[in-house]
């Protein structure tokens, strides 16, 4: 780590010569990987954009030329360039450093990047705010392939005007868009990144503009023949249509070329630029460059073992996502109406077993949830029922689709909604705290919530008969031992007393809380407190039968891994309040504006959601 251990900042790395830098990433590529095998992390993406991000950082300066990330989770070594080496030993951890770009962290975070398509967008907008105040810089949109599924790119595209200091990086892996248009291709882009190219344009154009009548003309003429005999090459309609310099593809690993094309656009820019770079995911560990997918986030592993790690179409990890998965496949045998759709997570979100199985009727629409949501509506129209497996996070992109294509139209769609509540190290912008406030604030929406496996099996099978919008939410990973104990009620809810005992309080949470309720109960109980747990399955509607389950107490504690504003405590409140109950009433659940990079129980310790303060939030509230 010779030169890794000189290099702490962007100015650090200026001072590098040209040719050090490849033997520089390759210290990278070593520290990224011993890194993130210990403390797990996004792999394959980062070491894909290792040698980009040095070129990138040696020839433009930041933060005065500011990086705008897409998704975001390909950062790492430009948070290595940026002074935060240390924090990578608590890396997605509390109190260390984010998987994502963050504003907070670092000056040279400009944008806060979790979800994808979003960075053109972004730097449009920085990009022209430099113009309105005369600042100098450039901006510059690194952007993958796969975030091209999404329309927020194009919607952006279309407004990129004649902005000369925006310059788009387009990473291409070979994952998703474009397939390497050969070397004639890369010939022409050395000859148009030479500084002889760029004299003898201007040249050319400033004789041209002294010529009276003609000069105009046949500088169109010029600049039609050069487009045309450009795109003919480089089959780059597209972007230049839309209003885009294009260059490339270059190769996204030989630093020294990137470096030149970089630093020639650097100044001689006058337009939008979009350079095409065409780099490897997992580049330079074979197990990732050979399963980009396993590799793209992983927990912490073995380096030396990891070529055995296990295939997830084979054996997966028991989980919520894979449970769902195995019997969803196993539910469309039964029903040929069944289909499947993703954005782009098809492992993450368990569907892989149903495209083995049921390959025509399985989707992947990519980066593009507002577009799954409507796709679904318009298969259910046609008689079609399909499940659209996503993220908590991710189903946000797709709120107006839910109300108005789906909710509207009375659409028969089951969402499944995986990382729902407080979900682990990729901090705030991947939190599922959100869709219990939004999917309630739709009145046809039927929305179901479980906390073991048992659960997940019972109301997806169930609610694949039923009709309408309706979701099924469930948490990341595995099921708590103790919460797996519960079994499954079929009931709209679960009200848990012990035996012989009459109590005055009332602890009620949903999903993987329950976990926290049940231990609060037991210790307010040790402590002389009596109280009975309540477990929600049905959130939306709430159950008409809830009032007379409830109406005997006198404090009712509300936990839930949601946000206050709108959440089901509300509701809950709400409905024995128009009751004319009369109680001691307290809702604990989560602030949206203090979420921080943490496991779930750190996250449910900030925000009071662990037994032990739950247990002294009731004793407070009952005054005991």
């Amino acid at each position: 780590m010779a030169l890794l251990n000189r290099v702490n900042t962007p100015d650090d790395l200026k001072k590098l010569p040209k040719e050090q830098l490849t033997k520089l990433g390759e210290e990278i590529r070593a520290f990224l990987i011993d890194s993130v095998s210990k403390t797990g992390g996004h792999l394959s993406s980062n070491l894909g954009t290792i040698d980009m991000t040095l070129a990138l950082h040696w020839v433009f300066s930041s933060p005065r030329d500011q990086f705008v990330w897409d998704v975001g989770h390909q950062c790492y070594t430009h948070k290595l360039l940026t002074g935060r080496r240390e924090g990578f030993s608590q890396l997605r951890k509390r109190g260390g450093i984010s998987g994502f770009p963050k504003p907070e962290e670092s000056r040279h975070d400009i944008f806060i990047a979790g979800h994808g398509n979003t960075s053109l967008s972004a730097a449009i907008g920085l990009a022209q705010a430099k113009k309105l105040k005369s600042e100098p810089g450039k901006v510059i949109a690194i952007i993958g392939d796969g975030a091209f599924t999404g329309g927020m790119v194009y919607e952006g595209m279309n407004n990129i005007r004649n902005l000369n200091n925006l310059i788009v990086i387009l990473n291409d892996n070979e994952m998703s868009i474009s397939k390497n248009v050969g070397a004639i291709a890369q010939y022409f882009t050395k000859l148009r990144t030479a500084p002889r190219y760029f004299k003898a344009k201007r040249d050319v154009e400033t004789a041209l503009d002294c010529l009276p009548w003609l000069g105009g003309g046949i500088k169109t003429c010029l600049q039609s023949a050069k487009s045309a005999i450009r795109r003919s090459i480089y089959h780059s309609t597209m972007f230049e249509d839309m209003g885009f310099q294009y260059v490339g593809p270059i190769n996204g690993h030989d630093i020294p070329e990137m470096c030149t094309l970089f630093s020639a656009y650097r100044d001689e820019q006058s337009a939008p630029l979009l350079i095409h770079v065409c780099t490897t995911k997992g580049r330079g560990f074979l197990p990732a460059e050979k399963n980009p997918g396993e590799f793209h986030g992983v927990s912490s592993f073995n380096a030396n073992e990891a070529s055995d790690l296990t295939d997830p179409e084979l054996s997966p990890a028991l989980s919520f996502s894979n449970v769902f998965g195995q019997k969803l496949a196993e539910l469309g045998k039964e029903d040929k109406r069944i289909c499947a759709i993703t954005a782009a997570m098809k492992y993450g979100t368990g569907l892989q077993f149903f495209y083995k199985q049921h390959k025509p009727r399985f989707f992947d629409v990519g980066m593009a949830e507002q577009h799954a949501v409507t796709f679904a509506a318009g298969l259910s129209v046609n008689g079609m029922k399909p499940v659209v497996a996503i993220y908590s996070t991710f189903l946000q992109r797709a709120f107006d689709q839910l109300i108005h294509d789906v909710n509207l139209m009375h659409a028969d769609v089951l969402f499944a909604i995986d990382r729902a509540g407080l979900v682990p190290a990729d901090g705030d912008t991947h939190q599922g705290v959100y869709d219990t406030a939004f999917l309630s604030s739709i009145d046809g929406m039927r929305l179901v919530s479980v906390c073991n496996y048992e659960e997940l099996e019972y109301w997806l099978e169930r609610l694949m008969k039923e009709s309408g919008p309706r979701a099924l939410r469930y948490p990341r990973g595995a099921q708590d031992e103790r919460l797996a104990q519960l079994g499954c009620s079929g009931k709209a809810f679960d009200l848990y007393k012990k035996e012989g005992e009459s109590a005055h309080c009332l602890l009620v949470t949903y999903g993987a809380e329950a976990k926290e309720v049940l231990k609060a109960a037991e210790i307010a109980r040790e402590n002389g407190l009596a109280a009975d747990v309540l477990k929600l399955n049905v959130l939306h509607p709430l159950p008409d039968e809830l009032y007379e389950a409830v109406r005997g107490y006198r404090t009712i504690v509300f936990a839930e891994e949601g946000i206050h504003g709108g959440g089901i405590a509300e509701h809950f409140a709400a409905r024995l309040f128009a009751n004319g109950m009369q109680c001691r009433y307290r809702a604990v659940a989560v602030d949206s504006l203090h979420l921080i990079t943490a496991t779930a129980d750190e996250l449910r310790e900030q925000f009071g959601l662990d037994a032990k303060a739950l247990y002294q939030t009731l004793k407070e509230v009952d005054g005991f």
